[in-house]
């Protein structure tokens, strides 16, 4: 049986550690996913501290993860990053994926920015692509928010009518063709929980749900920010597209390297994001 009482312990606790550490109160956060860890080092002033510090924070398994917690100033900002994140499929719970996220939302932060490298499910599109994620489906069988709820933290039933803030979609795409970035695009993301990468037919049926692209997080994380009453931001980097009838072997380093390609125009859009925000 879930104890509640223990878990809202431990929130608490990394929430005090963190507030005795930061000289300040992040205003934004941004979790950062595969290949796209580089932004941290745009930051001003910033502080760095291990996952492994953190109280009761989980330890990420997956080496494309850097797992710290990165805070400090961008555009004039007080931002905290999440260098790296959690996985359903590493035997986490949808609840201990969301921990993190939880946290900084007890802490303050009112925005959270989520990233990810996805596979594309929409033929039109080629690897590279950001797509600004309008909608999600979450295919995990897991809710961060599923057993008793804490009425402090948020509603029992919260909507997910607008999950992806629309006035920050519009900001983005603003912003992206201020840049002069063609290959960005609005789309629906679905979350399955791997580790095995999904077969021709899973692809097709996947298409026919709605999905433009499929990964393997964030939509924890997005949920447990929505009932903390953040306002989200998500942007995918497509690293491969995916054809059911002209089916390739998909390779995790493939995928790493092109969402790695694509990470100094992320970085960039992002800036431009906070530097734009009211």
């Amino acid at each position: 049986m879930f104890d509640i009482a223990r878990h809202q312990q431990q929130v608490e606790d990394a929430v005090d550690f963190l507030r005795s550490c930061l000289p300040f109160t992040p205003e934004i956060l941004i979790q950062l996913g595969t290949g796209l860890g580089g932004l941290a080092k745009a930051l001003e002033n910033s502080v760095t501290i291990p996952y492994g510090e953190i109280p009761y924070f989980p330890c990420s398994t997956v080496t494309s993860h850097a797992g710290n917690l990165v805070c400090g100033r961008a555009e004039n900002r007080y931002v905290a990053i999440l260098q790296g994140r959690f996985h359903y499929y590493e035997g986490y719970t949808a609840r201990e994926v969301g921990f993190p996220v939880r946290v900084l939302s007890l802490l303050g932060a009112e925005t959270f920015i989520v990233t990810n490298a996805s596979g594309g499910l929409n033929t039109s599109w080629s690897p590279g692509t950001i797509m600004i994620m309008a909608d999600h489906i979450n295919q995990l069988g897991d809710n961060p928010l599923r057993g008793p709820n804490i009425e402090q933290w948020g509603p029992r039933f919260p909507d997910l009518s607008s999950p992806y803030d629309r006035q920050l979609q519009q900001i983005t795409q603003q912003a992206a063709d201020e840049l002069g970035y063609s290959e960005v695009t609005r789309g629906t993301y679905v979350c399955i929980p791997g580790p095995s990468l999904e077969t021709p037919a899973e692809t097709r049926l996947l298409r026919k749900f709605g999905a433009d692209s499929v990964g393997m997080s964030s939509v924890p994380e997005v949920i447990t920010a929505l009932h903390g009453g953040m306002r989200v931001l998500g942007l995918s980097v497509v690293a491969n597209v995916n054809d059911p009838d002209n089916f390739a072997p998909i390779l995790l380093d493939d995928i790493v390297q092109a969402a790695a390609d694509a990470e100094p125009r992320l970085q960039q859009l992002i800036l431009k994001v906070i530097e734009e925000l009211d």
